[in-house]
């Protein structure tokens, strides 16, 4: 069983050899990035950095699968959010939103696929598929429907249209989540297998499990039934007070952080409807621990039945490659 076929295989809750261990969020390091000479800012708009960036993860940390880009702004600039591009160490970010006064005026670009940093997204993809073969799988990230349209219109006042202003939240989430099905179709169409969607604006963290459950749900639904690949839903935070409506989102797999503390009780309150990949803790085990505190965590992930292991969140561009290389042997020695 190949890579590839491994983790498709265990997305879907299929019998595998042994756990896939990847990352299907943020894969980017510094010393990654010193290794290649593909570093940031320039990788986030540079097709082929983008893509050795990528690839290293793999080549260099044993990763079972190349994920790319490293941020959740491509959409959202291509929409027309101004984005500071950040540093060698630091994300971009949105920081001025084209939508803050409502939705009257909401016009999507006649060709999206061809605007800011989406056709360098989409070379990657291509590039990556290249060097790496048809046997290790893609995993194209992109921010999700409730981000992009918190992005938009700004976080402060998605929050407050969401109590006060419905229709208009219903407008910008749909409007966001048409962007959404193209941005993802086409990523599939350049060669992604699946799909990451970090959605972090709908933690219960900023919207309350109801409004997940009433407002936020149809249209992630919506999203995954307009795309044609399998995709990982990823929401930032304590998600269990919203774990179920998770499942019912139809997304095959959710990627889920450590602060779900009971790995095995969120097995069990999602089986049958989505695997989980995680959640071993990107900020306090592989950004902040040794070999052995790695080892130990991926374990316990392992041993609480995690479908794909991976790290909890993005990870921290600041992290160890002997820490990410940890993660990989302890998935190996717990087969051995």
């Amino acid at each position: 069983m190949n890579m590839k076929e491994r983790l498709l295989k265990a997305l879907k809750g299929e019998e595998v050899d042994k756990v896939p261990v990847c990352t299907v969020t943020q894969s980017a390091i510094v010393e990654l990035m010193d290794l290649t000479g593909a570093a940031w800012p320039e990788a986030h708009t540079d097709a082929q950095k983008m893509a050795d960036l990528a690839v290293a993860s793999y080549e260099v940390c044993g990763l079972e699968g190349v994920r790319a880009p490293y941020c959740l702004t491509v959409l959202a600039e291509a929409m027309g959010c101004e984005v500071n591009m950040g540093t060698k160490n630091r994300q971009p970010s949105v920081t001025d939103h084209p939508y803050p006064k409502g939705v009257d005026n909401l016009a999507m670009p006649e060709n999206l696929l061809s605007v800011g940093r989406i056709p360098a997204v989409l070379e990657t993809m291509k590039l990556i598929r290249e060097k790496v073969g048809d046997e290790v799988p893609i995993i194209a990230g992109m921010e999700g429907p409730v981000t992009l349209a918190s992005d938009l219109a700004s976080v402060k006042k998605f929050m407050k249209w969401s109590i006060k202003a419905p229709e208009d939240f219903n407008t910008i989430l749909d409007f966001a989540c048409d962007a959404c099905i193209e941005y993802a179709n086409a990523l599939f169409d350049a060669g992604a297998d699946v799909v990451s969607v970090p959605d972090p604006v709908a933690s219960p963290d900023l919207m309350s499990p109801d409004t997940f459950d009433k407002m936020l749900k149809p249209f992630l639904q919506k999203f995954a039934d307009g795309v044609k690949g399998p995709m990982i839903l990823h929401v930032c935070g304590d998600v269990s007070p919203i774990l179920e409506m998770m499942a019912d989102c139809h997304f095959p797999s959710i990627s889920i952080e450590e602060k779900v503390k009971d790995l095995k009780a969120a097995k069990a309150k999602v089986a049958g409807k989505v695997t989980i990949c995680g959640n071993v803790s990107s900020p306090f085990v592989l950004l902040a621990g040794d070999a052995a505190t790695v080892k130990a965590a991926a374990t316990k992930a392992l041993e609480d039945g995690v479908d794909v292991l991976a790290p909890g969140c993005g990870i921290a561009p600041d992290t160890p490659v002997a820490n990410l290389k940890a993660m990989v042997e302890a998935r190996n020695e717990y087969y051995a």
